[in-house]
Parts: structure tokens; sequence; C-alpha cells
């Protein structure tokens, strides 16, 4: 059941870095090989991926790969909205041994609160080499102040301060400076010295469940974006070699934070990886800029479900429903890069795979966020279109889908590569 195997994927990824290392398994497993980005391109394999931090690009090029023909792309996020560990982490006071940790995008910051907390990401040794991390064990905890220190806080509502209240306890006694480091290097299995710098998230250790008597809902930490990330990664493994356009896909980090890095979706690796792929061809800068203009692009990020309990929230003739089929999301103010053009093409595509889809446009008085696509689209030029799973609790630590809209969307983006 390809929902289990959405599952396993969430399991397995608690943190940007996973992400792409579980891709990266699952593409080596398909025949995928991968491509140093550091070494010059001369001849390149039919399939094949980068990787560079927590970002990943694959391909899958047409055949014969004469650096014409026309792109197939979907991009997704790898990243998270969370709390980051901070280099010196160290702190407390009154018999609590606390960690002093950065709120790392929009996240829903009292969703954290009360949770047993692991510890996954990435630590860089001073050997130079990094080592992908993952504690899943309850490490630390952010308790919420008790109703009777905080009367009026059910009428009043939850205020917390990020930098006051969100530091999690992980211990009692005296804090001391460098203790988790020490302890950081005991689960490396290496000296403190040894530890250069990390990159460390905090997770929810609940495991993704099916939830409700009808079983018809999926409750999992970091739904945004990975189901996005498990479906792009579903359809280019799981389609056949193309014959007249290459299938490509982009797995970014940062969109949570703005995508402006060097693995994220601002920056030039996927332009730069697409212009190398056409130069071992043979093509010209001239051919290779023709290429981009015949393709398309197609932007996964979810979406916003109606909320049964703020249905006023939402603009009331575009109410993506959860098991309807993922969300083809539009905005004239392009935060969203959806034309009518790349509309209508996925609404064919969806409809030629059997794959319903829904509409989604933000209430004039409440602006939606944005995505990778009109970043994207910036960038190369290309045509593209933003769709996602509807989903509510987004950018909480632990966030609601319908079970039947990421098979639907890994469907319909399988069927978008495969179509003449």
């Amino acid at each position: 059941m390809e929902l289990d195997d959405l599952i396993t994927f969430l399991d397995g990824s608690p943190s940007p870095w996973h992400v792409v290392a579980t891709a990266a398994e699952r593409l080596t497993q398909a025949g995928f090989e991968s491509v140093d980005l550091e070494q010059p391109w001369s001849t390149m394999p039919a399939r094949g991926f980068v990787v560079r931090g927590a970002a990943l690009v694959a391909w899958k090029r047409a055949a014969p790969a004469d650096g014409t023909s026309p792109l197939r792309l979907v991009g997704a996020h790898t990243d998270s909205p969370g709390l980051r560990i901070k280099p010196r982490p160290d702190t407390g006071g009154v018999g609590w041994k606390q960690l002093g940790v950065e709120v790392y995008g929009g996240a829903l910051i009292n969703s954290w609160l009360d949770r047993d907390l692991g510890i996954a990401g990435r630590v860089e040794l001073t050997d130079g080499s990094a080592i992908d991390i993952r504690i899943d064990e309850a490490v630390c905890r952010v308790p919420q102040l008790a109703i009777h220190l905080d009367r009026d806080v059910n009428e009043r509502g939850l205020i917390l301060d990020k930098q006051q209240h969100l530091t999690p306890v992980w211990g009692s006694g005296s804090p001391r400076a460098g203790e988790f480091a020490e302890w950081l290097a005991g689960r490396l299995g290496c000296a403190t010295v040894d530890v250069g710098a990390w990159e460390l998230c905090l997770f929810d250790r609940t495991p993704p469940e099916i939830l409700g008597a009808d079983q018809s809902l999926l409750a999992a930490g970091r739904l945004d974006n990975q189901v996005s990330c498990w479906a792009a990664v579903e359809a280019i493994t799981g389609t056949a070699d193309p014959e007249h356009s290459s299938a490509v896909i982009a797995l970014f980090d940062h969109e949570e934070v703005g995508s402006e890095s060097a693995t994220g979706a601002a920056g030039p690796l996927l332009e730069h990886v697409l212009e190398r792929l056409s130069a071992t061809t043979g093509a010209s800068r001239s051919e290779f800029l023709a290429q981009l203009a015949r393709s398309t692009c197609v932007s996964a990020d979810n979406a916003h479900a109606v909320h049964p309990n703020y249905r006023e929230r939402h603009e009331p003739d575009h109410q993506p429903i959860v098991n309807c089929g993922p969300a083809i999301k539009l905005n004239s103010n392009q935060r969203y890069a959806t034309s009518a053009r790349s509309a209508a093409m996925l609404q064919r595509v969806f409809e030629e795979a059997g794959v319903p889809s829904q509409v989604f446009v933000s209430r004039n008085n409440m602006p939606c966020g944005t995505t990778i696509g009109p970043i994207t689209a910036t960038r190369l030029g290309i045509e593209t279109v933003d769709v996602g799973v509807p989903q509510l609790s987004m950018h909480s630590a632990r966030e609601l889908c319908g079970v039947a809209d990421p098979v639907s969307l890994a469907k319909g983006l399988r069927h978008y590569f495969e179509r003449a």
C-alpha cells in the first residue's frame, strides 16, 4: 500500500538531511547514480542525482539525450518549521538544565509544548566529515506553565515569548558550559574536540498514525512538505524511461525561511545542474535556453484544507476538502506561480491519470503564504503551476491530512512525467 510507504518515509526523515538521505537511498535502489557536483561533467548517466547539503536534484533523461527535449520538473522542499539547537545551548537554573533553541521558520510554537522531543540533523566534525544523527529518545521537553499560575489562559489565549518560554528542559541540576557537546560526542562515539558544529532539529517522537473511525486521516509531523518530497521521488522512480521529455525532481532546503541559500530554490543549484546536463549533450547556451522555454514545472507544496471550526477564514467558493484530490493553488499577486495555462495543463494531467483535483484561492483579507513556485519560475523562466495536498494544522509539530490525497498526488505526478 502506497500510504504505508509514505508513513515509512515520514518516520525515517526527522530532519531535512534525513529526507535527502531517504530519497537518495530510494533513487539508488531504482537504478539512479549519484554524481559529484564538485567534479567536471563530461558524460552523465540517464538516471542520476546530486546532493548538496539538505537538497537533492534527480533526473531521468529522455533517450536520446540531445539537450533539446523539454524538461518536466517537480519541485518540493525538505525543511519544516520547528526548533533548532543553538551553537552554545547549555543554559538553565533553579535546578533545571535546559537547551537553548532557535525558532526555525513560521512554526506554530504552542504546538511544541509538552511533547517528548528527540534530536536529529547533521554534525560537522573537525576533520571535515559530516554525520547525520538521529537520537530517537525523549531527550527534552518544553513544559507549559500550569493553569494554577496562569488562571485566565483559556479565556485570554496562550501568549508565548519565543526567547523566554520555548527553552526545553533536558535534565535536573546545575547547567554546565559544554555539557551538550560532550553528550553529543558520546552519542557519536568521538571526542568532544572532534565536534566542530551542528545543525540539529528537535522532533516530536510520536510516530505517524492513521486517524479516525473510518481510517481516513493521517496525522504526522512534517507533512509540509515531506508529503510532496515522497510523491516526487515515487513519481520519478515509478515511471518508465521517458521518450519525449526528461523528468527532473528538485528537493530544496530553506523554503520555510525564504529559500535564499546555496541549497534553496532562490539559489543557483537547479539552474546549474540543468545547464551542466545540457552541456554534456553538446547543446549550446542558446539551445539550453530554448529547452527551458519548452519546459514546465510543478511546484508541490501542501495547501490549506478548509477548517471546520474556522470556516470564516477561508474563501467561500474555494475551499479544498481532504480526500477530494490535490489542490491547484492560484494567486493573482504571484504568491503562487500558477497561470491559466499551467492550471489547465495540470488539470488535464490529473484528469488523464484519473486523479481528482481542486482549486485553492485565499481570501482577499487574509493573504496566503508563498512557495518555491514563483522563485523557480523567476529564475528559470519556466511555465509553473503550484499544487498541494490539503491539510490542517500547517506548521504545527503535528499536522493532519487525508489518506487519499498523497497517493493521488504521486499518481498524478507519475502521469505528468509519462505523458507524451
